[in-house]
């Protein structure tokens, strides 16, 4: 600032000087800038660029000040500072109602969505599997030739006689005037000539796949290997692996106890006989892929299409309000974006200096714009789910992942509020101020994590179930960290190889004692010391940048009147919040 005339304060009387006409109109405008055409900035520029006064130059840094105090604001002092009512905020609290509102319901219909899958995959696996039973999915294999001819028996007679074994409305899928067969197909290898005995093979590689098919409408039993009627044998030196798939249809019925149009599903079945490791035990699993159609012809008597109507325009409303919100935001960011390009024009023509980048990003609203995002993710699921009331999509988890990372930020939104008051912004002060550091030592732990992650896997994979994948030592050693299933992890080491299994030892005490005694409590610190560092300047005052020193020197209040706009009417009796 040059010398004392900077600290006359904004509240300085001048007598007998005349501003720049442009430049002061639109300095006195402290809104920061719909107002302010393309030619006005040229003006603005223009007038930067012309020899002033030193009272001109006065009372253009007082009207600078208050206009970056005003941006500043919190949306009740600007309600006191010129009585414009704070739409943002409470277009935010409506949406946080409606949105979260609309999610449950979402939730709950999803919720019988994944439950009628659930309960019908678990319905198909008792049907088409001999012996099955609840959580076997692991164990469930066969280990003579016999048992493997009897499973594909068994799944063929029960695809048959659906019809009449079946509680569920489960029916075949029709393609014109047939019903859609069972495909069973056998993958081997084009040549094979196996002798273990005298450790001799003459093998192909080649993979090649032989098919049948089975109508609903036929009645024959396929039998064993030697009295089947399909010609249908395994090689079972050559065999990879035995599909079984065919497609069942069915209709979700307990929406309509829910005021819901019922879907129509289409199951697409596959039984496999997994024989890849040829190791003397061949894996059957049943995998169940599901599509959600649109039902062809439907008539439900009642008000369920008006509940629907309903559901619809609640919808819509959801899109509007966050339409509102979206341009709201948006506009401030611009607003905000103009008012930083004016203050560094100003800043480098009066003071010669740059404006610090930090500075800089003072103007962008890192929460508007989270906003903005949500809004988006809110109005593109809010119509997917519009699509999927009106049967016309199914695309149940694109819209839940919409609509539940929206929900997700709008709540997160309402901490920008909470931010307002001293007592409540200690968590958003501490996150962001801990944030650049505690990104740069979670990168250098990383490199550590990762590094035992590898040698883990690629060691103890052969001899631990927790180490067979990446995937799987990664979840493993996460677990270990927060101090989860530490006794287990050492215990199912299979001691094989003594070689290893000290190695192992080494490993994991290595591991532990790095990541819990020191890497995590240099984390914890970090946190802890960000914490006690905000505190202190709650206490003691925050460290002040230029920007926030060119604003403090303005000390007129948001209820002095002037921040008001000439063609403003003075402040309501209705006031938003009071101090």
């Amino acid at each position: 600032m040059e010398g004392t005339e900077v600290g006359a304060g904004c509240e300085m009387q001048l007598f007998g000087t005349t501003p720049v006409p442009s430049l002061a109109k639109e300095m006195a405008n402290p809104e920061i800038g719909i107002s302010s055409s393309t030619s006005h900035e040229e003006e603005n520029r223009c007038s930067f660029n012309q020899q002033t006064s030193p009272s001109e130059k006065l009372l253009l840094e007082d009207q600078m000040r208050r206009k970056l105090k005003f941006f500043f604001m919190n949306p009740c002092e600007k309600f006191w500072a010129r009585g414009r009512k704070p739409w943002k905020l409470a277009i935010q609290i409506l949406k946080i109602a409606m949105v979260t509102i609309q999610l449950v319901l979402f939730g709950l219909s999803n919720q019988m969505v994944v439950a009628f899958k659930e309960e019908n995959t678990i319905a198909f696996k008792h049907l088409f599997l001999k012996g099955y039973m609840d959580r076997m999915d692991d164990t469930y294999a066969v280990y003579t030739q016999n048992d493997v001819y009897d499973q594909i028996t068994f799944a063929m007679n029960r695809y048959l006689e659906l019809r009449n074994i079946s509680v569920g409305n489960h029916a075949y899928e029709n393609k014109g005037t047939k019903q859609s067969a069972m495909a069973i197909c056998q993958h081997f290898y084009k040549q094979g000539s196996i002798c273990p005995g005298n450790d001799t093979f003459d093998i192909d590689p080649e993979i090649e796949t032989e098919c049948f098919f089975v109508e609903p409408g036929e009645a024959f039993h396929i039998g064993t290997s030697e009295e089947n009627k399909l010609n249908f044998t395994l090689d079972f030196h050559r065999l990879v692996t035995v599909e079984l798939q065919f497609k069942l249809k069915a209709i979700n019925l307990q929406t309509v106890r829910h005021q819901e149009l019922p879907d129509c599903y289409d199951f697409t079945l596959t039984i496999t006989f997994d024989n890849k490791a040829h190791s003397g035990r061949i894996k059957i699993s049943l995998d169940n892929d599901i599509s959600i159609q649109e039902c062809k012809d439907w008539h439900v008597s009642g008000s369920i299409q008006k509940n629907t109507h309903y559901m619809m325009i609640f919808d819509a409303a959801v899109i509007l309000t966050c339409l509102s919100s979206l341009l709201l935001c948006f506009r401030s960011v611009v607003r905000g974006l103009q008012l930083q390009q004016e203050f560094v024009s100003f800043f480098l023509f009066h003071y010669k200096k740059e404006v610090s980048v930090s500075d800089q990003m003072e103007f962008v609203n890192g929460w508007y714009i989270m906003i903005i995002i949500s809004d988006m993710l809110t109005i593109i699921g809010s119509i997917l789910k519009m699509e999927i009331q009106a049967k016309s999509l199914t695309s149940y988890d694109v819209c839940s992942i919409f609509l539940g990372t929206s929900t997700l930020l709008v709540w997160l939104g309402v901490i920008r509020y909470l931010g307002f008051f001293q007592k409540y912004n200690l968590l958003i002060l501490t996150l962001q101020a801990a944030l650049p550091n505690v990104i740069r030592f979670c990168c250098c732990a990383a490199m550590i994590y990762l590094g035992y992650c590898f040698c883990g896997w690629i060691v103890l994979g052969p001899y631990h179930d927790k180490f067979r994948s990446l995937n799987r030592v990664s979840e493993c050693l996460f677990s270990l960290i927060n101090g989860d299933d530490m006794f287990a992890t050492f215990a199912k080491m299979q001691e094989k190889s003594y070689l290893v299994w000290m190695f192992s030892r080494i490993y994991l005490y290595s591991f532990i004692s790095l990541f819990i005694y020191m890497i995590l409590s240099l984390f914890i610190a970090l946190i802890t010391d960000t914490y006690e560092t905000i505190k202190h300047y709650q206490q003691h005052g925050f460290p002040e940048t230029e920007l926030h020193t060119f604003i403090s020197e303005c000390k007129d209040l948001p209820n002095s009147g002037k921040y008001r706009l000439e063609e403003e009417s003075p402040v309501s009796l209705f006031c938003c919040c009071k101090k």
